[in-house]
């Protein structure tokens, strides 16, 4: 996993409420038993005036041109700022997925869905949460400037707007103990990988029939 210590990113504004995992990433694309591939059908039914299959080639789709990623300004656009009950519905892990897929690093929002917070840090996207009238005076700037770029700073818990101001942020420990670090639940149980090594080493001297059962 990509470890998360700062990170600086055009911001695009998706003024939207209650945004659920199947508008993230619609159904049909959760085919795939691989964990690639779904940056280009984020947020599939807005992004696009067509319907999508797996598989389909991006260049052969109509484009929305009214939807916010599409704009040119938005081009290249790191960070999310949205409205609150982000990721609610389905508890896909595919979202978290297409989100970083896209290029996103992190998001900014009033509240979020219990299940797709979780998921989120669990794949190196952060997740921050700000009062609603600071994401609502975001916004207004999001609007008012091209260009607008904000600065995440994880490791002081802040995000620095474009004049210097700052505006803290909460995380757990833990969360940020990995998001730093670049672990996943794998990455945190390989940090034992001797231990287990030396525990299964052991084990086949006490129980050497082990080694020919399946």
């Amino acid at each position: 996993m990509q470890a998360f210590r700062i990170h600086k990113g055009l911001v695009a504004p998706l003024d939207r409420e209650n945004v659920d995992t199947d508008a993230i990433i619609p159904k049909q694309f959760l085919k795939s038993i691989k964990r690639t591939g779904f940056g280009p059908n984020l947020f599939d039914e807005w992004r696009y005036l067509d319907h999508g299959e797996p598989g389909q080639d991006p260049a052969t789709r109509k484009v929305n041109p009214d939807f916010v990623l599409n704009q040119p300004r938005y081009k290249g656009a790191s960070v999310l700022l949205t409205r609150q009950n982000f990721g609610c519905g389905s508890s896909r892990e595919h979202a978290p997925w297409a989100l970083d897929q896209y290029g996103f690093r992190a998001i900014i929002a009033p509240s979020y869905a219990d299940i797709f917070f979780n998921n989120s840090f669990k794949n190196g996207l952060l997740p921050i949460v700000l009062p609603e009238h600071e994401v609502a005076r975001l916004f207004d700037e999001v609007n008012a400037f091209v260009g607008y770029e904000l600065t995440v700073d994880l490791e002081r818990q802040v995000v620095v707007k474009p004049d210097g101001g700052e505006l803290p942020f909460q995380i757990e420990a833990f969360r940020k103990y990995c998001l730093v670090n670049g672990f996943d639940d794998i990455g945190l149980t390989l940090r034992h990988a001797d231990k287990i090594k030396a525990f299964e080493a052991e084990r086949l001297l006490t129980k050497p029939w082990l080694a020919h059962t399946l």
